[in-house]
C-alpha cells in the first residue's frame, strides 16, 4: 500500500495540492483526472519519489517497488531493441549471480551442522525462490510477448534502438517497465506514442496486472477499459470515486449540482434570518428571538462549493469554399522509402463532405499517405491528384513542434493571418485561452497542450475545404478534445483524421481507410464497428487455425485417443487445474487484506501496536504465507497453461 498523508505542493504562489490524504492499495486500478496544470503528473512524480512534496508525507510499504512511466523521456539505449527490453531483467540477472556464487560456496562447506551452513541453505532457497517468480526461467519469452503487444515486429528486435523514433523508443521503456513487474505502476499518458491495436493489447494487459495501476490519459475509452477508481485532482483537493471514467463524470456533475442546491438553500436560509434580525434588532419584545438569530448564523458552517474552471477553448471552423464533387483520387498509388515499401497499388477515390478517419499500426502510412495529399510527398509511384479548388488546411503530427520558437504568440498567427481576418486575432487568440500577457510569450515556454492550441487556431486563418489532421489530440485535455470534436461535427468540407483515440473518432467519421500489410482498404462504418468487424476476423483467422491444427491432428493420431471417456478425463483435470488457481487468488486476496490492515496500523504509529511482539511476529507470518502463496499461484497458472496449451 502507497499511504499519503497531508500532502501539500505549491507552484507560483498557487497551491496544486492542499492538504491531500489517500492511499493506494495493492490492486487498485486508478484514473487521476483534472485540468491540464492540476498537477497530476506532480503527484506521479512524488508517488515515485522523484519530487518532495513541502509539507506532507508519502509512506510505501516495505519491500514494495514502484515503475514510473513519464510523458516524455530521452532514451539513451545503445543496443538492439531486444537487448534493451532485457535490460528490465537487472535484478534477475545479479540475483542468478548470487545463486552461482552461493551455490559454489555450498558445494564447498563441509560444516553441515553449523548455523551458518544452515543460514547459507535458507538463502540460496530464499534467492532460488526469487528467480522463480520474477520468471527467470522465460525471460526472453516475456520480453518478446510485450515487444510484440506494442507493435514491434520479429524483424525489428535486432535493430538498434537509434534506428527508431522517439515514439517507438518510449515504447521500448514501457515495455521495460512492464517487464519489471512493479507492484505500483504509475504511467503518465502511456498511450500517446501507441496505436489502437497497440492500445487495446495493453488495456488487456493492464486489466490482469497483479499490482496496481495508477494512469494520467486523456483517453476516455482507454481509462474505462482499465480503472475502478478515479481521483479527481481540482482547486488543490481531491476528491475520491469509487467508479470508472465515465461514471465519475456523472457522480461528479451530481455532486456539484447538490453543492449549489444546498448553497442556494443556505443563502436564502440566511437572508431570510437577517431580515428578521433587521426588523425586530430594536424591539425590546422580539430581543431574544433576535439574539437567539444571530447566534444561529454564527454557529451557522458556511457551505463551499468546488471552486470549477469554466475556461475552456471555443471556435468553429470557417464555411469550406465551394470545390468539385471529387475532392481527390489515386490509382495504383505507392511509396517506399529506401528499401522499405510502405503501401503499394492502392486505389481510391474520396467525395465532397465525406468524413474519413485513417487507422492501422504506426508506421503502416497514415502519416505519409497525409503527406502526399497535402503535397509534402511527391516521389511516388502511380497517381494521385486533388479535385476541382480544392483548398487544403493541414494539421501535421509534429505540428506544435514545427512552431518557431523565438517568435511570440501573437506574432505566430499575425505572421499568418492576411486580408480582413487581421483584426480578430486577439479575438481568435482569446478564444484559444490566450489572454493578454500569454500573446506576449514565446511558443518555446509554452507547454505541449498551449502549442497544440496555438497551432489549431493557425488552422482558422485560411478557409478550407479539406481538412487533413494527424493525431490533433495530442496534448489536447477532454474539454478541449471534446470542443475541436464539435467543431469538426460542424464543418461543411471535407475531412481526413489521423487519430488513435477512439472516443475522439467514434461519431466523428463515416467511414475508415484501414493500413495493413503494405494494403489500404476502405471500411464503412464507425470505430466502433471497424474494431467489432477485426476482432470477429481475428477470430475466424484463430478458427482456421485451430481447424487445421485439428485435421492435421486427426490424421497422425489413431481415433481411439480422441474416445469419450479421454474427453471426460481432460474435463475433470482441467476443472480441478482451474479450481486450484481460483481458490489460490482467494487465498491471496484475504492475505493482503489482512497485511494492508496490519501496515494501516503500523502506519498510524499506535504505541499499543508497536510494543506488541506477537503483532510484528503474526505480520511477517503473513508475508511469508503471501510469498509462498505467490509461488503457488505461479506454479498452478503455469501448470494451467501448459495444459490448455497442450489440449
Amino acid at each position: 500500500m502507497i499511504s499519503v498523508n497531508n500532502l501539500s505542493v505549491q507552484f507560483t504562489g498557487v497551491n496544486l495540492f492542499d492538504d491531500v490524504t489517500f492511499n493506494i492499495n495493492d490492486r487498485d486500478r486508478i484514473g487521476l483526472v483534472g485540468k491540464n496544470g492540476a498537477g497530476k503528473s506532480t503527484l506521479l512524480k512524488i508517488l515515485c519519489r522523484r519530487q518532495e512534496p513541502e509539507t506532507g508525507t508519502v509512506i510505501i510499504a516495505s519491500g514494495q517497488t514502484v515503475g514510473y512511466l513519464p510523458q516524455e523521456m530521452v532514451p539513451e539505449g545503445m543496443g538492439t531493441i531486444l537487448e534493451e527490453a532485457m535490460k528490465a531483467f537487472d535484478q534477475i540477472d545479479n540475483l542468478e549471480r548470487q545463486q552461482e556464487r552461493l551455490t559454489a560456496e555450498v558445494a564447498e562447506r563441509t560444516d553441515y551442522e553449523s548455523e551458518e551452513y544452515t543460514r547459507l541453505l535458507a538463502r540460496l532457497h530464499e534467492v532460488t525462490e526469487q528467480i522463480a517468480m520474477l520468471g527467470g526461467s522465460n525471460r526472453q519469452e516475456q520480453a518478446e510477448k510485450v515487444l510484440l503487444g506494442l507493435g514491434f515486429r520479429h524483424a525489428d528486435f535486432p535493430r538498434l534502438l537509434a534506428e527508431f523514433s522517439g515514439g517507438w523508443q518510449m515504447r521500448v521503456e514501457l515495455a521495460k517497465l512492464l517487464l519489471k513487474h512493479p507492484d505500483f505502476l504509475l504511467l503518465d499518458e502511456p498511450t500517446n506514442h501507441l496505436d489502437i491495436e497497440s492500445i487495446q493489447w495493453l488495456e488487456n494487459y493492464l486489466s490482469s496486472y497483479t499490482g496496481a495501476v495508477v494512469l494520467v490519459s486523456h483517453d476516455r475509452t482507454f481509462l474505462d477499459n482499465i480503472t475502478k477508481r478515479t481521483i479527481e485532482i481540482t482547486a488543490g483537493k481531491i476528491y475520491d470515486y469509487k467508479v470508472p471514467y465515465s461514471e465519475y463524470v456523472v457522480q461528479m456533475q451530481e455532486r456539484r449540482a447538490s453543492q449549489m442546491a444546498s448553497l442556494t438553500n443556505q443563502q436564502r436560509q440566511v437572508a431570510q434570518i437577517e431580515a428578521f434580525i433587521e426588523r425586530f434588532r430594536y424591539k425590546a419584545t422580539k430581543s431574544k428571538q433576535v439574539q437567539s438569530r444571530i447566534k444561529m448564523l454564527e454557529r451557522m458552517e458556511a457551505i463551499t462549493v468546488d471552486e470549477v474552471s469554466t475556461e475552456s477553448i471555443h471556435f468553429q471552423f470557417p464555411p469550406a469554399p465551394h470545390s468539385g464533387k471529387i475532392v481527390m483520387e489515386a490509382t495504383h498509388l505507392g511509396k517506399a522509402y529506401g528499401d522499405n515499401q510502405v503501401f503499394d497499388n492502392v486505389d481510391f477515390l474520396v467525395t465532397k463532405g465525406a468524413k474519413l478517419a485513417f487507422v492501422g499500426r504506426n508506421g503502416e502510412g497514415k502519416s505519409t499517405l497525409a503527406k502526399i495529399i497535402v503535397g509534402e510527398l511527391t516521389d511516388y509511384t502511380g497517381m494521385f491528384r486533388l479535385g476541382h479548388q480544392v483548398q487544403i488546411g493541414y494539421y501535421a503530427q509534429n505540428q506544435a513542434a514545427m512552431l518557431d520558437g523565438e517568435k511570440t504568440v501573437f506574432q505566430t498567427i499575425d505572421d499568418a493571418a492576411m486580408g480582413d481576418i487581421r483584426p480578430k486575432i486577439r479575438n481568435i487568440l482569446g478564444s484559444f485561452l490566450f489572454d493578454s500577457d500569454d500573446i506576449e510569450k514565446k511558443v518555446k515556454v509554452l507547454s505541449g497542450g498551449e502549442k497544440a492550441r496555438l497551432a489549431l487556431a493557425k488552422l482558422l486563418l485560411t478557409p478550407s475545404n479539406l481538412l487533413v489532421l494527424d493525431e490533433p489530440t495530442n496534448h489536447l485535455d477532454m474539454d478541449s478534445k471534446d470542443v475541436l470534436k464539435n467543431a469538426l461535427l460542424q464543418y461543411t468540407g471535407t475531412l481526413i483524421v489521423v487519430s488513435h483515440d477512439r472516443d475522439f473518432l467514434q461519431g466523428l467519421t463515416d467511414s475508415l481507410f484501414e493500413f495493413r500489410d503494405g494494403a489500404v482498404h476502405e471500411f464503412k462504418g464507425d470505430i466502433f464497428e471497424f474494431l467489432d468487424y477485426r476482432r470477429m476476423e481475428h477470430l475466424k483467422e484463430l478458427d482456421q487455425t485451430k481447424k487445421k491444427s485439428s485435421e492435421s491432428t486427426q490424421q497422425a493420431v489413431s481415433q481411439n485417443k480422441l474416445n469419450y471417456q479421454q474427453s471426460k478425463e481432460r474435463e475433470r483435470e482441467l476443472r480441478k487445474l482451474r479450481s486450484n488457481v481460483e481458490r489460490i487468488e482467494q487465498d491471496i486476496a484475504q492475505l493482503e487484506g489482512s497485511i494492508a490492515e496490519k501496515e494501516s496500523l503500523l502506519a498510524s504509529a499506535d504505541a499499543a501496536v508497536t510494543a506488541d511482539d506477537g503483532f510484528y511476529a503474526d505480520y511477517q507470518a503473513l508475508k511469508d504465507r503471501l510469498e509462498q502463496r505467490m509461488t503457488d499461484w505461479e506454479e498452478a497458472t503455469v501448470a494451467l497453461e501448459l495444459f490448455l496449451s497442450n489440449d
